[in-house]
């Protein structure tokens, strides 16, 4: 039983794929069973670049977390992130037949599809449809319209995009990977969950993940996400300028880099040098650590000012759209020494690091709530919260796969008594993600037709 309220979450980055298992305890933290993370080489700036290096990476994550936990894992959620990924502003209404009916969550999610409806462009698709506030009638701004009275229902969506083979190809790998894709969700989402507090989306927030190889960016006020952007540079083109920089080689840059490197060039002396092994009989090189974290500040700043330029253009400086909370930093890149002075510099905005410890249950492992996990922990997150239906049916079905022709019988009997049941659970469940399920669903059909 216990097993139900089981997520994975697999995040598929540029520079670690990672994946985790956890439950929650009775305190509604979450419980880390088991976590495995493989070297990403079929990965470039957040797009799987290699299948085949890609499907190997997740093998062997999920196999270590496989081994830690003693648990057999059938089902993942999964990250997306890449350059492709775009967002856009949108909004649409539907006009009720019946006015003296309240509005309920058939009308809301009849609204949903309309703008699943949206042309793209070529190859491109939706991945998520979020509601920022709805109006009903002439009234606007309203934030929860279930219940009211009203003919024309309207909102403004938050819609995200992105490029459909890139999806697919995700898709390919961790089906290929022999695990099944319980969901996709947007990268920048699933940090936000992890490490952002409520008070803070209520305020507003810009939550910056530094990741290898994208920054993500997700914009919150009041308690609705209103912007998201995915930046294609991350720490790995900091590791590239070192090594261009140093002519070393990138092992090294990227040891330098998390070893001594700061953002922040006035921090060292002329003085402080570190010497470096030189190739195979050839002279160890020196690097002065100001010449080091020159370089880094030179990338960083430029990262920064991308992703003010987003806060900017979601409209942070007028009066509406001020973001109190200012900025949190998290991902792999936060832990550069000195980052959050630098970003408070150049913004002007407060910023913290975001470390995804807040969910994690008391005596969760060190390494987990480094914010280099945010991401996985979002996703595991976002797995727990939606699973607990469907896994107790997948659960059922698993069993019955292993013990054969006597629950053959059974199979048709529960069904017969449980409709009422089952009806309910179609009403409430879909609702929430429905549009998700569908795509998902498109998702799993092409991959197995594929084959």
């Amino acid at each position: 039983m216990e097993n139900n309220k089981i997520a994975i979450g697999l995040d598929i980055g540029t520079t670690k794929i990672a994946a985790m298992i956890g439950r929650k305890n009775e305190y509604g933290k979450i419980e880390v069973i088991g976590i495995g993370k493989a070297k990403s080489l079929g990965v470039k700036r957040g797009v799987v670049s290699n299948i085949t290096q890609t499907i190997q990476s997740i093998q062997q994550a999920v196999e270590e977390a496989e081994s830690v936990s003693g648990l057999k894992i059938h089902e993942v959620v999964v990250g997306i992130a890449g350059q492709h990924i775009r967002s856009l502003h949108h909004s649409d209404y539907i006009t009720r037949n019946n006015a003296d009916e309240v509005i309920d969550d058939n009308d809301i999610e009849d609204l949903i599809n309309q703008v699943h409806k949206l042309v793209m462009l070529p190859g491109e698709e939706i991945i998520h449809v979020l509601p920022q506030e709805y109006k009903v009638d002439s009234q606007a701004d309203i934030k929860e319209p279930i219940g009211m009275y009203g003919g024309r229902l309207e909102a403004n969506f938050h819609v995200v995009v992105g490029q459909v083979s890139s999806i697919r190809n995700i898709g390919r790998c961790v089906k290929s990977a022999g695990l099944g894709l319980s969901e996709i969700t947007l990268e920048p989402l699933a940090s936000a969950n992890a490490v952002l507090s409520q008070e803070e989306k209520e305020a507003g927030v810009a939550l910056i993940d530094i990741g290898g190889g994208t920054t993500d960016l997700a914009i919150f006020k009041d308690g609705i996400i209103r912007h998201t952007a995915v930046i294609p540079f991350g720490g790995n083109v900091i590791t590239e300028d070192i090594k261009e920089g140093c002519s070393i080689i990138e092992k090294q840059a990227e040891l330098l880099k998390i070893k001594f490197g700061s953002a922040w060039p006035g921090e060292n002396k002329e003085t402080e040098i570190v010497s470096i092994p030189g190739l195979r009989g050839r002279e160890p090189k020196e690097i002065t650590l100001k010449n080091l974290s020159r370089i880094i500040h030179a990338r960083v700043q430029e990262i920064i000012e991308h992703v003010y330029l987003e806060i900017k253009n979601y409209g942070h400086e007028t009066a509406k759209g001020k973001l109190i909370g200012g900025i949190v930093l998290t991902g792999g890149g936060a832990q550069l020494k000195h980052l959050r002075q630098l970003v408070e510099y150049i913004t002007g905005m407060d910023a913290r690091i975001g470390y995804p410890n807040e969910h994690l249950a008391g005596e969760s492992d060190e390494l987990l709530s480094s914010p280099a996990f945010a991401t996985t922990v979002g996703l595991l997150m976002e797995g727990l919260e939606k699973q607990k239906p469907v896994v107790e049916e997948e659960q059922e079905v698993i069993e019955e796969e292993v013990i054969e022709p006597v629950v053959d019988e059974q199979k048709e009997q529960p069904i017969e008594e449980r409709p009422p049941v089952v009806e309910v659970e179609k009403e409430r469940k879909p609702k929430k993600k429905s549009f998700f399920e569908k795509f998902t669903e498109s998702l799993k059909d092409f991959l197995d037709n594929a084959e």
